[in-house]
């Protein structure tokens, strides 16, 4: 079976609404050797644009200035499905629901105020959702000791899997597993397939199309 359209996300709103909900994301840009270097990153997306906070100086802030070629990843593992639930002997059949997406773009460094104050109150208002903090102003010193990085996407790809490649019937029974091992995302990812829990048992309420 061929995967790739399948999996492939076409909605960018739905990829909008993932990377406005992940709190992890991964840089990866090319130090002084030619070796990739990745670094785990707090961030936002805003105005069709990620951008990140970082001290002013480190390896990562020389990558991009001698090559400003980068790329971007954040990803979320949604459920492991062990190889029992289609095979008690059969080790190749564990697989994971995932979502994913990969931007390549031009990374910079933001020296504007005015869009360094809309990073940073964006970061702010994404990972202080309950507020209690003064918004951040263009004239504040604090500016001046963090770097913003822009990455400008020039492409993006997304991709999920959640059950959509299957047949209805053995998506009912996929879900089943899930609701059974009763893992700590289980609920969540039900969900997010499309199922709810009822009195009558297990039952699609959503075809969820991204």
């Amino acid at each position: 079976m061929r995967l790739v359209g399948i999996l492939q996300i076409r909605s960018y709103e739905k990829i909008k609404e993932f990377l406005h909900e992940e709190h992890v994301g991964r840089l990866s840009s090319i130090d002084v050797n030619g070796f990739p270097q990745i670094i785990p990153m707090n961030f936002v997306f805003l105005n069709d644009a990620v951008y990140m906070h970082s001290h002013v100086k480190g390896e990562k802030l020389d990558n991009i200035s001698r090559n400003n070629k980068v790329g971007f990843e954040a990803d979320r593992e949604l459920e492991f499905l062990p190889s029992y639930f289609e095979d008690p002997h059969n080790a190749s059949l564990a697989d994971t629901l995932y979502i994913s997406v990969v931007i390549k773009g031009i990374g910079i460094f933001v020296s504007d105020r005015d869009e360094k104050t809309l990073a940073l109150n964006g970061l702010m208002k994404k990972y202080q959702p309950e507020g209690q903090y003064d918004p951040i102003e263009s004239d504040m010193r604090v500016l001046d000791a963090v770097s913003i990085i822009k990455v400008i996407p020039k492409t993006i790809h997304g991709k999920y899997k959640i059950g959509q490649h299957l047949k209805p019937k053995d998506r009912l029974d996929l879900a089943k597993n899930i609701l059974k091992k009763n893992s700590p995302t289980s609920t969540q990812t039900l969900k997010i397939m499309g199922f709810e829990e009822t009195t009558d048992g297990l039952r699609m309420i959503d075809e969820p199309i991204w």
